[in-house]
């Protein structure tokens, strides 16, 4: 979908056509997203940072889910600032970049305002739960809602910043407010990480599923990242953004709404569609 995706980025931006000489755009933010790193910031057993590179289809097929260095040792996540260069390991990740740069391009060459914000795993209410592409949040709660069994991919260990919708509405208003955040990036996450697999056991308790385990298949997925979460410290010195509602009350607010909601369960038919094209082994 990265053609029409940019393209519709592309019509927005088509100054002379959409925007009248006499209405000048005052702020323009752009939701960009943390894919565009790939893997996130690593330490090596040494001190030094080092970007984290796409793993092997020859390590992955060995179990060893972890990054490695050079000889071996694994390497430890830090959070992820946006000084750390793009790695775009999905088409998905391609079309954001993409949109983040034509904005940030167009609003310097005609002096518009322009913010990108790159969300990190934005949960809350009003998810589209059928989506089996959707956050893995809302796909383990479409899961739960019918009786399933959450599926995770590798050990379960991946570790991500899941973010709520309110913090990120919040931000976005910050990006339109704040003078001095015109031209620049922002991460916005919550600053904290956790595996998916204690995401999923916190869901199925909160939903009251506690049964409902979660099965580790060992599995994995072509494009798929092992850790990302946000370094926040750009956010809050330009920004003046600190995140507000912590996971646990997110998650209560999450369940009210999904106890209301009724999802269809895609993720295996999605699972299967990924075997056949040879992206998920």
């Amino acid at each position: 979908h990265a053609g029409p995706v940019v393209e519709q980025a592309l019509r927005l931006l088509d100054v002379g056509e959409v925007v009248p000489a006499d209405q000048p755009v005052e702020r323009l933010v752009v939701a960009s997203s943390m894919s565009i790193y790939g893997e996130g910031l690593y330490r090596s057993a040494s001190g030094a940072l080092r970007d984290g590179q796409e793993r092997s289809f020859e390590q992955l097929k060995a179990g060893r889910w972890e990054l490695e260095d050079e000889d071996g040792s694994p390497l430890t996540p830090v959070p992820t600032p946006e000084t750390k260069a793009p790695a775009l390991a999905s088409i998905y990740a391609l079309s954001k970049y993409a949109q983040e740069r034509a904005c940030l391009i167009v609003g310097r060459a005609y002096s518009i305002p322009t913010v990108a914000l790159r969300f990190f795993n934005v949960y809350g209410p009003r998810q589209a739960l059928s989506n089996p592409y959707t956050g893995v949040l809302a796909i383990f709660a479409s899961r739960l809602l019918n009786g399933n069994r959450p599926i995770i991919f590798e050990d379960g260990r991946q570790r991500r910043d899941f973010v709520h919708v309110r913090d990120v509405a919040r931000a976005c208003r910050l990006a339109l407010e704040r003078p001095d955040a015109a031209g620049r990036v922002f991460n916005v996450g919550s600053g904290r990480s956790l595996s998916i697999l204690d995401i999923a056991e916190k869901l199925s308790e909160v939903l009251g599923r506690p049964h409902l385990t979660a099965e580790i298949t060992g599995r994995y997925r072509s494009g798929d990242i092992r850790h990302c979460f946000a370094d926040l410290s750009a956010a809050r010195r330009g920004l003046g953004f600190e995140p507000e509602i912590g996971l646990e009350e997110g998650l209560e607010e999450t369940t009210e709404w999904l106890r209301r909601q009724t999802a269809t369960d895609r993720f295996e038919e999605a699972t299967r569609e990924l075997a056949c094209r040879g992206l998920a082994v």
